[in-house]
Order: structure tokens, then C-alpha cells, then sequence
């Protein structure tokens, strides 16, 4: 059974790119991969963040590199990019987590162009390109991973947030696109659509404790949701275990969209 789980779910020999990896669920899910058996790179913009996730990966075991960068100058992409691929001696990158996002929390009315630039930037027009700068190196190898990161706002308008919702819109169906155009080289993209979970996205919500009930009490199960409920999924999706699974969108929000 171990043998069967370990051929499955298992990472070893695998590389990722993790941007976001600073904090949030990008951090949690690199540690999962890492966890997972993964060498993996860490991309975000605070350094002293990166280089602390990196010691605590290695000191696991694993490998771990980080680079400091600002995904939102889409110039720089691929360079970014030609720094993670070179930043583990030995690993290519057969997996792409597009953890990295912004949500301002915009009542409508003071939504600027500037604002809303930067966020469909950032949440939905990095994750394309950025990917594509890995994907020929996929391609070659015959194997990929795409993981993106959607949200309750994928299906849901809440107050304050239609840019972000738009944004999150898009993911669904960039994952989709990215399946159609990706997945006959054996490269999946797929994306999860985290409920409530405490992040620095979610502050407003959790430092509230009428909001964080509501947000509990609005699941089937009756709880917000805790990183290590990503765990599973992240993996799943990483993995030879998804091998067939491509193009959709998970939904890990304790039943939120089923009510």
C-alpha cells in the first residue's frame, strides 16, 4: 500500500514554482509539496519571508531556493522565470502554483482604472504568462503541472468585490483554456477555489468575529476552513494521482457554494 500511495501521490524528483510562497496559501502549499517529496522555488517579493520558508524546508530535508521578485512588473517575467529554473542545480520545474493575488476591497464606486489594472494583472494575466515562460520545458519532459487558485468570488459577487471577482471569474476559465491548449502534452491545469481560510487576504474577515461566524456558519460543515485542509488537494493535483483531471476547478470551502 505504501509503494501504491508513494507511486501516486509522491513528489520526489519533482520541481514547482510557488509564487505567493511569502505567505497565505502559497506558503502552506509549498510546504505541502515539500512535504510531498517536491524540490521546490519560492516566489514572492519579501525577501526575509522567503529566506525563512527556505530554512524551514530544508531543515525538513527538502530542497528550497527562493526568488525576490514583484510578479506585477510583467516585464520581468521572464527573467523571473529564467531565475527559477536555474535556482536548484539539477531540478527542472514540471509544476507551476499560481498562488500569488490581490484583493483591495474596492466599494464600486472608487474603482479606478489603475486599480483595476492591477488587479486583473496580477490575478488573472500573470498566471498565463508566467506558466507559459515553464511550459516548453514541460512539453519536452512530457509532463506538467498547472495549480491555480480561483475563489468563492469565481462564483459568488460579494460586496467590495468586483474586480477581484472578475479576476477570479477569469481563472476558471484560463484554467480551462490552459487545459485545452496544454493537456494533450500530458501537462494538467487545474484550480482550487478556497473558502474562508486565514491568510493575510482574509484578515478583514478573521480579526472580525461577526464576520468570521458568519463565514463559518455560511458552510455546510460549520467551520472556516484551516491550511492544512489544502493539504490533500495540493497534492492530488501535483501529483501522477490527477493524471486524468484537467480543466476544472475544486471547490475546498466546507460545502460554502453547495448551500
Amino acid at each position: 500500500m505504501t509503494e501504491v500511495l508513494t507511486n501516486h501521490f509522491g513528489l520526489d524528483g519533482r520541481g514547482f514554482v510557488i509564487t505567493g510562497a511569502s505567505s497565505g496559501l502559497g506558503r502552506a502549499m509549498a510546504i505541502f509539496l515539500a512535504r510531498a517529496g517536491a524540490s521546490v522555488v519560492l516566489v514572492a517579493r519579501r525577501q526575509t519571508e522567503l529566506e525563512q520558508l527556505v530554512d524551514q524546508i530544508q531543515n525538513s530535508g527538502r530542497r528550497a531556493a527562493f526568488v525576490a521578485a514583484d510578479l506585477s512588473e510583467r516585464e520581468s517575467l521572464g527573467e523571473i522565470a529564467s531565475q527559477c529554473k536555474t535556482a536548484i542545480a539539477g531540478v527542472t520545474i514540471d509544476g507551476v502554483v499560481n498562488a500569488a493575488g490581490v484583493n483591495l476591497r474596492e466599494p464600486v464606486d472608487d474603482i479606478s482604472l489603475d486599480s483595476w489594472d492591477f488587479t486583473l494583472n496580477l490575478n488573472l494575466a500573470v498566471p498565463f504568462f508566467f506558466t507559459r515562460e515553464f511550459i516548453g520545458g514541460m512539453r519536452e519532459r512530457n509532463y506538467g503541472r498547472v495549480i491555480n487558485i480561483a475563489s468563492l468570488q469565481s462564483s459568488r459577487a460579494f460586496a467590495n468585490g468586483l474586480a477581484y471577482g472578475a479576476s477570479k471569474g477569469g481563472v476558471c476559465q484560463l484554467t480551462r483554456a490552459m487545459a485545452e491548449a496544454w493537456s494533450r502534452y500530458s501537462i494538467t491545469c487545474n484550480a482550487i477555489a478556497p473558502g474562508f481560510f486565514p491568510t493575510e487576504l482574509t484578515t478583514a474577515v478573521f480579526d472580525n468575529a461577526e464576520t468570521r461566524e458568519w463565514a463559518a456558519d455560511a458552510t455546510a460543515i460549520g467551520r472556516n476552513g484551516e491550511l492544512d485542509d489544502l493539504f490533500g488537494i495540493t497534492v492530488f493535483f501535483a501529483s501522477r494521482a490527477s493524471a486524468y483531471v484537467t480543466g476544472q476547478t475544486l471547490h475546498i470551502d466546507g460545502g460554502f457554494t453547495a448551500r
